[in-house]
């Protein structure tokens, strides 16, 4: 999994240039170096950085004036200004600019190295705060894959199998069969379990809005400077993208989205700047995705880079014996989140559980069994607990 940094270092004097890349690059970053502001501000529309350090002394266009351009174009470009003319009003006028520091000449390989380490870690928690981490974290611990069948069984060996690796995975099964769930544990069984786990709803939105969110964008305000939107895949860099219902995705979308998995790389939504992110794409259907291929509705080639590691989850109608388990996992859920206090589910209740062909899968399971429990008086949940319009039919049918 990659770590490093991309940094870009600007100063008109090549042995400080040399001496910075240098210092940068036994850290384990990426270091590129720009000799003057106007290349600098041209490499930067062509790729994304961490990090920038800059001179404020060049000839041409000022420090200054580069550092306004950078922070126009991008707000959460972390620069570090450096200068061997250090005075105190243009460390003021510096920072006021948005410069995270301003270091004055000469420094030590130590002082950088400290700096910039400081630099990447406000970096990274100005992205993670895009998006709030409340939505990232689990409302209840860690997820459980719940079942004893042999269909389970097998889907719990293949989740082990995805998340000892780093391939992309593809969880088929009809709604409500919990793929998310299952990309979850994946991830928090892998090696970026402490990276952040985006969600992103493939069939919510219009093309171009999607694509918005997923790569980010780059737009003009009314003041004519140009505003960066932060997408998902950049957010998550270092962790996982979970792409549900990714058969929705248009044809144009999928063959960018090819483009990640194969090179790790995008551009933002109206940028040039080719954007490097290191995530791992967890994606979901409901669909078949072989039909889709057939109907070219579907990339062929983007369906083999998803399911390197496949997985089916079985529809809750096929894995009965699971029903007993479940049931009495969201009856102990229930009872604590509504602070409820049934005992257990009485035989003829079970009975009906068992019975029913749940087209809702074990959403619907839980949605019932949630019902029950707010629901009943007390006791164990008996069978008129589970007043539910689908039972309802069912018995007056029988």
């Amino acid at each position: 999994m990659r770590n490093e940094a991309h940094i870009l270092v600007i100063d008109d004097e090549e042995a400080m240039r040399d001496s910075c890349q240098q210092t940068l690059l036994r850290e384990g970053n990426k270091v590129e170096v720009a000799e003057d502001g106007i290349i600098g501000l041209a490499v930067l529309e062509k790729e994304s950085f961490d990090v920038v350090i800059l001179d404020l002394k060049m000839p041409g266009l000022s420090g200054m004036e580069v550092l306004k351009k950078i922070k126009e174009k991008d707000p959460e470009i972390v620069v570090i200004v450096i200068t061997g003319y250090a005075t105190v009003d243009s460390a003021v006028e510096a920072m006021k600019s948005g410069a995270y520091d301003f270091v004055p000449k000469p420094f030590t390989p130590d002082s950088l190295r400290v700096i910039v380490r400081r630099a990447l870690e406000k970096r990274k928690l100005s992205l993670e705060n895009i998006l709030l981490r409340a939505e990232l974290k689990e409302k209840l611990g860690r997820p459980l894959i719940i079942g004893q069948s042999a269909s389970m069984q097998k889907v719990e060996e293949s989740v082990r199998q995805g998340a000892a690796s780093d391939s992309s995975v593809l969880i088929s099964g009809e709604a409500g069969t919990g793929k998310e769930l299952v990309a979850r544990v994946i991830h928090s069984q892998g090696n970026r379990r402490d990276k952040p786990f985006i969600v992103v709803d493939c069939g919510g939105l219009a093309e171009e809005l999607f694509e918005s969110e997923l790569f980010g964008c780059v737009r003009s305000s009314s003041a004519g400077a140009a505003e960066t939107k932060y997408g998902r895949l950049e957010v998550a860099n270092g962790g996982t993208v979970f792409l549900d219902e990714v058969a929705d995705i248009s044809m144009n979308t999928q063959g960018k989205l090819l483009r990640v998995l194969q090179e790790k790389q995008f551009t933002r939504v109206g940028g040039p700047q080719v954007i490097r992110v290191d995530v791992r794409i967890i994606a979901a259907t409901s669909r078949n995705l072989p039909k889709c291929i057939e109907q070219q509705t579907f990339r062929e080639d983007l369906f083999y880079d998803l399911s390197v590691v496949p997985i089916v989850l079985p529809p809750l109608r096929e894995r009965k014996e699971d029903i007993p388990l479940l049931a009495s996992y969201f009856l102990a859920k229930y009872n604590k989140e509504r602070e409820k206090s049934a005992t257990g589910i009485a035989d003829s209740a079970m009975k009906l559980l068992r019975e029913y062909d749940w087209p809702g899968n074990v959403r619907e399971l839980e949605n019932v069994v949630e019902r029950a429990v707010v629901l009943a008086k007390g006791g164990s949940i008996e069978l008129d607990d589970l007043w539910y319009y689908e039972f309802d039919i069912g018995r007056k049918r029988s």
